[in-house]
């Protein structure tokens, strides 16, 4: 069809724009042809399939219009949230083969993606300043630093202009207005994600607060500029499989905090692709939060209330495989006790003006792992995950439901399943029938337990804070630290054992400090630095905890049940921050008196066992943890760390 009309206006901001009434341009409708004149570039032809750009923040048009320039798009879809446009694009990728409709769940459905694009790739992520250490700490020679990467951003610019040019060529460029956290309150942000992947803005509107509305509050404040592209041009240079183009060889995912801005090229997996979560809700919200005096953590958000209806706000930190998701959504084995949850992966934190740390789930998903989650583990999140629901790479039987590892004793074991790699599978079958990082994406709203005020602007009063990890030997189940320097050490040195598969290898640790290993967004040694800057007068700071609910005994038997039984941990932390007298005070920190845990109805568990400091393993700890600070952080270690680990050692070594 034939360009009908061209109308010039001058625009505001003194761009150009030259409307262009609607024509075709292969099988996608052009409803306008806006012309944006870009600072050193000149005249940029933007396309627009949906949307108005002319009433898009003119700050936002430059962006686009650069990256446009760049990419080289078919075609702009100026996203906005709405339902019909969720049921568009889902119908655009049902016709494609991406998705497969669920038949036996309400509006769910199933992608599986190229086999090579599964996962969040750390050793291709990068964090990108003129000065190395500002994202990074002095690793002592020799060492891999495990606590981010870095890259210069002459290094950088020379990785993706191999990538970004024409990268989305034969594509269509969504654009998506996002919030973390709801649109317009004190302690969300805005962003804006440009992507040529479908599936990436279907998940977004899950896990993100997509809206026009946020147009309002860019036009008066910063965005984070987000830009992914799956790296699939047209024509194809790679074979396409399970209609999931990518370029996995090529993949790269850089920050470059300063300028609040993301870049993703190559791999349409969430945590590569969905940009609001860990790339922007961490690793650069990290660096705001630190410029602007708050916290932007890996935890999760719940509340408690006891039988006398007293409600308390707990934040904790898990490295992954440790039972976040599963703490979040709770349910209680003592009777009278109810657990709301807030969020389960992503906290931002700020002191209000009354010196109470408030917290929000900047999130309005869950982006849960499948496997390992039941009726058992997590019911909460399996009646979440039932409706509205995308799965990547899980199984599904033949009457059009899911399946994962975990799921065993839930469907009958005659059941056909097709695995994640579309071959034909029943249980007890050799093989998996869901990748092991399988995953689903889930509205938050329709968690059975979701608070009443999951979605306060103002967030929720925390009352403390819980680091754990999976610890089989000598961790007690809980102890409380002695101040906020001891909880901020104790949160650095955070970590998980597993046991070699081989005997006599020893213990295998992984650090991960802060749970925040892989998301860091600055150098971890002033990150320390500002988690201790917060403690100042006038504030009520949160008492800090460490739990383990992984400890075995001698026959490598779980000497704590778990699950549902951990609502009695968290009566102990909740009686702690109320003042009650029923700790005492040991080498690492306080220790519940014997019998101030309830053990009413919970069969045999070993006191003695479960609290035990053997000072050998003690030993051996503070030590392999200072020997892992001084390599990982070495001089940017605060002072108060290290006093804090001096003293630790000095505790130990009197027992």
């Amino acid at each position: 069809m034939p360009i009908n009309s061209r109308n010039n206006i001058r625009m505001a901001n003194g761009h150009n724009r030259t409307r262009t009434n609607s024509f075709m341009d292969g099988g996608e409708l052009v409803q306008e042809v806006d012309d944006f004149m870009l600072p050193e570039v000149g005249l940029v032809h933007v396309p627009i399939v949906k949307g108005d750009f002319s009433s898009i923040p003119p700050k936002v048009q430059e962006f686009i219009a650069k990256y446009v320039n760049i990419c080289r798009p078919k075609g702009i879809y100026i996203c906005d949230g709405s339902e019909e446009e969720a049921e568009e694009l889902t119908e655009k990728l049902v016709d494609r083969g991406t998705l497969v409709k669920l038949d036996k769940l309400e509006n769910c459905y199933l992608c599986r993606t190229d086999p090579a694009d599964v996962a969040r790739v750390e050793s291709k992520t990068f964090i990108v300043t003129p000065e190395k250490y500002t994202s990074v700490p002095h690793v002592k020679e020799g060492c891999k630093g495990i606590l981010g990467q870095w890259m210069s951003p002459e290094v950088m610019d020379k990785e993706l202009m191999t990538r970004i040019p024409s990268s989305m060529k034969g594509r269509v460029m969504y654009v998506i207005p996002f919030s973390m956290g709801p649109v317009g309150g004190p302690l969300s942000k805005a962003g804006v994600q440009l992507t040529d992947s479908n599936y990436v803005v279907l998940s977004m509107r899950v896990m993100t607060r997509v809206s026009s509305d946020v147009w309002d509050v860019v036009r008066n404040g910063e965005f984070v500029q987000c830009v992914h592209t799956i790296g699939a041009p047209r024509p194809l240079q790679r074979k396409v499989i399970n209609h999931w183009p990518c370029n996995p060889e090529r993949i790269i995912i850089s920050h470059f905090p300063s300028e609040r801005k993301i870049i993703s090229y190559g791999s349409g997996y969430g945590g590569n692709s969905l940009l609001g979560k860990k790339c922007f809700a961490l690793r650069i919200a990290s660096c705001i939060a630190k410029d602007e005096g708050w916290l932007a953590e890996h935890m999760l958000i719940m509340s408690v209330t006891n039988p006398e209806g007293e409600e308390k706000f707990i934040a904790a930190a898990f490295p992954s495989a440790c039972g976040k998701t599963n703490m979040a959504m709770l349910t209680p084995s003592l009777p009278g006790w109810k657990v709301k949850c807030i969020g389960d992966d992503i906290a931002w934190m700020r002191f209000d003006k009354d010196g109470r740390l408030r917290a929000i789930n900047p999130e309005a998903g869950f982006f849960g792992v499948a496997p390992g989650t039941n009726t058992k583990t997590n019911p909460m999140a399996m009646k979440t995950c039932m409706k509205n629901t995308i799965f990547t790479n899980v199984g599904m039987t033949e009457d059009g439901g899911v399946f994962w590892e975990g799921m065993e004793k839930e469907i009958d074991k005659n059941t056909n399943i097709t695995t994640w790699l579309g071959e034909q599978w029943k249980v007890g079958m050799p093989g998996k029938a869901a990748h092991p990082n399988s995953r689903f994406c889930t509205p938050a709203e329709q968690c059975p337990i979701i608070h009443p005020k999951w979605e306060d602007a103002e967030g929720v009063p925390i009352d403390a804070i819980v680091f754990g990890g999976r610890r089989p030997e000598g961790v007690p189940l809980v102890f409380e630290t002695y101040d906020w320097e001891h909880g901020v050490m104790v949160g650095a040195a955070l970590k998980s054992e597993a046991t070699a598969a081989a005997e006599h290898k020893g213990k295998e640790i992984m650090h991960d400090p802060m749970a925040m290993r892989p998301f860091m967004g600055y150098n971890f040694g002033d990150y320390l630095q500002h988690w201790l800057s917060l403690n100042q007068p006038g504030r009520k700071m949160p008492k800090i905890f460490h739990v383990n609910w992984f400890r075995l005994d001698e026959q490598k038997k779980f000497l704590w049940p778990g699950f549902g039984e951990n609502i009695r941990v968290i009566d102990w932390i909740c009686r702690r921050v109320d003042g009650e007298d029923i700790a005492d005070p040991s080498p690492i920190g306080l220790l519940p008196k014997e019998g101030t845990i309830t053990g009413d109805g919970l069969g045999k568990v070993d006191w003695n066992q479960i609290f035990e400091l053997p000072k050998e393993y003690w030993t051996e700890d503070i030590a392999e943890t200072k020997r892992f600070l001084e390599e990982q952080v070495g001089s940017d270690l605060p002072e108060a760390i290290k006093i804090q680990l001096e003293q630790q050692e000095a505790r130990i070594s009197a027992m």
